[in-house]
């Protein structure tokens, strides 16, 4: 099992994603703060991560549903969201994703 906690920054939420492979597919737990983020993960309990992810084809499931569901553009829980299936499918390797971000004054 995968286990992603995503703190989106100024909005506040935090969310909490556990991928686990089951066969060819991944299930999801998806829990948010975020109403909205809660409906996003109502269309996402099963996945097959390697067509999900990617760009090719149709593109990702998961990118598709967070123009629909997220307020914000750089949300950065579909991304998590993504980064979790791919460690539980056995595609990428646990490792800490970061933006630092900062406004110097001129």
């Amino acid at each position: 099992m995968a286990r992603a906690e995503i703190f989106s920054g100024i909005c506040g939420f935090t969310t909490i994603v556990e991928a686990q492979m089951k066969g060819s597919y991944c299930t999801l737990s998806i829990e948010s703060e975020f109403e909205a983020i809660q409906r996003f993960s109502e269309n996402l309990p099963e996945v097959d991560p390697f067509r999900k992810i990617t760009f090719k084809g149709k593109g990702s499931l998961i990118l598709q549903l967070a123009q629909k569901y997220c307020f914000h553009a750089v949300c950065p829980v579909p991304v998590g969201i993504i980064k979790a299936l791919e460690i539980a499918a056995g595609l990428a390797l646990p490792k800490n994703a970061t933006i630092e971000l900062s406004k110097s004054e001129e």
